[in-house]
């Protein structure tokens, strides 16, 4: 798997189907073979950036 947003590898799991990328710090889940696209705020919250990936983009590329 790669990371959508700087298309590294450095990709480590933290749940089932959850995802962190230690190169850009975006958190990711698999939902349907789709990557829903998570930033972490500095109160624990995420953020969501589905918005600023096409669909293509998020396919899950294994």
């Amino acid at each position: 798997m790669r990371c959508p947003n700087c298309n590294g590898r450095d990709i480590g799991k933290i749940g089932v189907q959850q995802y962190y990328c230690w190169t850009c710090f975006i958190e990711m889940a698999v939902v349907d073979d789709e990557l829903k696209v998570h930033q972490v705020e500095a109160d624990g919250s995420l953020s969501s950036l589905d918005d600023l990936f096409s669909q293509e983009e998020r396919k899950i590329q294994w």
